[in-house]
């Protein structure tokens, strides 16, 4: 599939301010700093839709895109994706970071056409915990989540292979069956065509 536009739509503090909930929806989120921005823009083709920063807590609300691709029979998708406030460390209080999760729990819980989680985890690092939290309480929770391993171009192949290996051995230890997962590298853009097929599919499957 082709992506023949995206825009931005609007930044909203709440679920209940969220577009309506007429499209299917693809929701990225993972800690502060992990490339959100730089994926849904790379997914895209353009590197000003949606903002990035260096700093870690940068995207405070849930920001909605709307994205439409042309299938090779020429019918046309359109779908939203969201870039949800990053976890962990941000430099803002405890009460700023303790609302913001609230937000994106009524989010995850709450959106009807939220189709699929996309988690970011950094595959430079090895297993952090916050990430395998997050992952086990959408695991508890019974949302369809995919793990997207970023910046696979900023370490050698073999320390990414490990990591991504020991996230998912530690991931194991908490569920019995492991998501889909993705290595991606927004500059070179790498699993572009995984996550945009991906995407196809699950769009047609509510048809």
């Amino acid at each position: 599939m082709e992506i023949t536009s995206a825009k931005y739509i609007k930044s909203s503090p709440s679920l209940q301010d969220c577009p309506r909930a007429d499209l299917p929806e693809y929701a990225f989120i993972g800690r502060s700093n992990v490339g959100k921005s730089s994926l849904i823009n790379m997914i895209a083709n353009n590197e000003k839709l949606a903002k990035t920063s260096r700093t870690p807590g940068k995207t405070q609300l849930i920001n909605h895109f709307l994205f439409s691709g042309q299938k090779a029979n020429g019918q046309t998708q359109s779908w939203y994706v969201v870039d949800l406030p990053g976890y962990g460390f941000a430099k803002r209080s405890i009460a700023q970071r303790n609302e913001w999760q609230r937000m994106i729990d009524h989010y995850v819980t709450g959106r009807k056409n939220l189709m699929q989680i996309f988690l970011l985890v950094d595959s430079r690092h090895n297993p952090q915990k916050p990430d395998i939290d997050f992952a086990q309480k959408l695991y508890s929770l019974q949302i369809p989540y995919t793990i997207i391993f970023t910046k696979s171009d900023k370490e050698n192949q073999r320390t990414v292979h490990q990591n991504i290996q020991s996230f998912l051995k530690a991931l194991s230890e908490y569920q019995q069956f492991l998501p889909q997962q993705i290595t991606t590298s927004s500059t070179k853009k790498t699993g572009r065509k995984k996550l945009i097929d991906l995407i196809k599919e699950m769009n047609e499957a509510q048809l």
